[in-house]
């Protein structure tokens, strides 16, 4: 692994730190060319001073180390006195004048520093600053490999992205296709059934439900090319930018999925329920009867207008009905009402519950505080129903922008809005589910 530009500066600045303020006449950094545990990896030299020591190999160094403690006893001859009369040993530098410190961490040796003088031996304080040099290259070496790992990894997952991206567009590019055709189908098909056919509501939801997938797949295409600009909402002028790992830009995708999902932003508008609920219901109704269950649907015609997303309130009920139909076993119940609850108080807006309930297993008390996270099944995850876990997060999500709330209730008779005649109480201690979808009445 090549060694950074930034790494090379650290390295020189100790190296002078040993060299200026210690007085050391060889100094060389080398790094193993990978970790290790042990220590007979090839050493090379990064840094060193002189420079040229850089090329040295174990003679020259020694080489160098005997002609500097040589032309030092030169210098400190007197001149009564005759050649060859050594005041400092004429043997190679004492162990106390060269310090040889391994790089070591975890256990595992990542290079060598070598330090030495000719003049005076190291003392007790001069030898806790060249530990302390080694210290700081050991960390600088540790952060510079993890820096390089994760430029290598960022690479590799570009060019993942880079992959997935393709198949995402050879995909989408072939569902684009049958969508089409099916419906053409449909369109051709409700041309040849008259408006009394009983068969023609099905019909109707089949080019609705084929008009949604084709909204879905133009989302999912434009989903493909975003990026992490397109995720994070622009700041007002004058705040501060958010760093790439700060906590606001991690949440910020979270908080941009409802735009993402429905194509734009959520636009809160006076409408009525039916108008959402009753398309839904057409769909689930042939839904129920292929899965041997009954669905049954309370909406009242006379009710007032309520502020609502039609898209974001359409993927909110859709939800709760699937999942309903889901998890009831044949020969259950799923009920569809919609109650309006009026307030006396002047100050709070009168509100609207539609209820989603069914006679299935119902949901164990441990699971219903997780619901609402992403991918969170609970004991469903064990079972043989396919689910991403994400119908009821994107749901709540969806509800908190129109202002509204979802609730979840289990035994369905725990809701409290349920009339016994709508939803029969069901055996066991855990039957049947209720989500309550609560939105406020225009005014």
């Amino acid at each position: 692994m090549p060694t950074s530009s930034e790494f090379v500066s650290i390295s020189q600045a100790q190296v002078a730190l040993l060299t200026q303020t210690l007085g050391a006449a060889l100094s060389i950094v080398y790094l193993t060319e990978e970790w290790s545990v042990s220590s007979d990896k090839q050493l090379i030299p990064v840094v060193a001073h002189p420079e040229a020591a850089l090329h040295w190999g174990e003679e020259q160094i020694v080489a160098f180390l005997t002609q500097l403690k040589a032309n030092l006893r030169q210098r400190l001859l007197p001149a009564s006195s005759p050649a060859g009369s050594a005041i400092v040993p004429s043997e190679a530098l004492l162990p106390q004048q060269q310090v040889v410190l391994p790089l070591i961490y975890q256990e595992r040796v990542m290079g060598l520093l070598i330090t030495a003088r000719a003049e005076r031996a190291w003392t007790e304080a001069e030898q806790d600053q060249i530990d302390q040099v080694a210290q700081t290259l050991t960390m600088a070496c540790i952060l510079d490999r993890r820096s390089q790992w994760l430029s290598q990894d960022v690479q590799r997952q570009q060019l993942l992205d880079e992959r997935k991206t393709d198949l995402y567009d050879d995909l989408l590019h072939q569902f684009r296709n049958p969508l089409t055709a099916l419906r053409t189908f449909g369109k051709l098909l409700v041309k040849r059934i008259s408006p009394s056919d009983a068969n023609r509501s099905v019909v109707d939801s089949m080019i609705r439900e084929s008009d949604r997938l084709q909204e879905l797949l133009k989302q999912l295409d434009a989903a493909v090319d975003l990026d992490l600009a397109d995720l994070v909402p622009a700041l007002p002028s004058g705040e501060p930018e958010l760093g790439i790992h700060s906590p606001e830009t991690a949440a910020a995708p979270h908080r941009s999925e409802s735009r993402l999902l429905l194509g734009s932003a959520i636009q809160l508008q006076p409408h009525c329920v039916t108008e959402v609920l009753q398309p839904l219901l057409d769909s689930a109704s042939a839904i129920a009867q292929d899965r041997q269950l009954v669905l049954e649907a309370s909406v009242p015609a006379d009710l007032p207008p309520v502020l609502l997303d039609q898209r974001a309130l359409r993927e909110v009920v859709n939800n709760l009905i699937d999942n309903a139909l889901k998890y009831t076993p044949a020969g259950g119940k799923v009920s569809v009402t919609v109650q309006r609850l009026a307030t006396s108080r002047l100050d709070l807006p009168h509100q609207q519950a539609i209820i989603v309930a069914d006679t299935g297993v119902g949901i164990p008390p441990e699971d219903l505080q997780h619901l609402f996270m992403r991918h969170y099944r609970g004991v469903q995850a064990q079972s043989e129903i396919p689910g991403t876990g994400l119908g009821l997060a994107i749901a709540q999500e969806l509800m908190q922008q129109m202002q509204g709330e979802i609730q979840l209730f289990s035994p369905a008779s725990s809701c409290g809005l349920l009339d016994s005649k709508v939803l029969p109480a069901q055996s066991g201690a855990q039957s049947g589910t209720a989500a309550v979808v609560w939105l406020n009445e225009a005014e």
